[in-house]
């Protein structure tokens, strides 16, 4: 019997970031660091928004992660400021960068021994978004790769992509379940399809990632306050999709 004919969820996926480990509070205080750079040049209340509309026209080009952000950063810099803005505050924001990439990778508490509880029912694979290089330096620095299968480092998560990862497992969308902390690249792509999902959600989520909903599938989509209720909740999902 290939992957395709067995019955139930036969291959489970995790996100990595603020759901194995945090991220975006790093993000979110390299971004306090920035408005407080800017506001030396410009009395305003939204330099966030006005931050957040450059590098929203800027993921088609520079693609997700702290490259990306930084030079949003530097180009909305120099527009708020009308290139008032100083050399030395221009490499104070690049070193701003140059810190994000090196920050520590702090697992989530009881992250490790849910993946590998999962990990004793189906086999389970890592997908994550963002900068190749500095993705793989995380998961390499995490201490987690050796409980993975695969490793998918994706320029983005939407149907199309996970679509190309399942033909690869020989798997249907009915046979894969999706643990993340975001509905937008996580949780909704996957239900699209008809595949499973556990939203995990974090206590912070960039604008970007917050600005979605569930339209279909959200009867096999469940939201957990804590990786502790992981593993049932999973069962229960994998109970559902042997009905029939």
């Amino acid at each position: 019997m290939t992957a395709t004919q067995r019955h139930g969820i036969a291959l489970v996926g995790f996100d990595a970031d603020d759901t194995l480990w945090r991220s975006q509070d790093y993000f979110d205080a390299a971004q306090v660091e920035f408005e407080r750079i800017i506001s030396a040049y410009a009395d305003l209340t939204d330099i966030g928004r006005q931050l957040y509309e450059y590098e929203a026209r800027n993921i088609a080009i520079f693609g997700y992660g702290v490259k990306g952000m930084v030079l949003s950063m530097v180009e909305a810099a120099v527009a708020i400021t009308d290139a008032r803005i100083s050399a030395t505050d221009i490499h104070h924001i690049v070193q701003l960068g140059k810190d994000l990439l090196r920050h520590p990778v702090d697992v989530l508490p009881g992250v490790r021994e849910a993946v590998e509880a999962i990990a004793r029912d189906f086999p389970v694979v890592l997908i994550t978004k963002g900068d190749l290089f500095h993705q793989e330096a995380k998961v390499r620095d995490s201490g987690l790769s050796d409980l993975f299968g695969r490793i998918e480092i994706v320029s983005e998560k939407d149907p199309a992509t996970y679509a190309r990862v399942l033909r690869e497992f020989d798997i249907a969308p009915k046979q894969f379940l999706m643990i993340g902390n975001s509905l937008r690249s996580d949780i909704a792509p996957v239900l699209e399809l008809g595949g499973w999902g556990v939203h995990v959600p974090y206590h912070v989520t960039w604008v970007h990632e917050s600005d979605a909903k569930v339209d279909v599938g959200i009867e096999r989509m469940r939201s957990i306050a804590g990786i502790d209720r992981l593993t049932a909740v999973v069962a229960e999902l994998q109970a559902l999709s042997q009905v029939g």
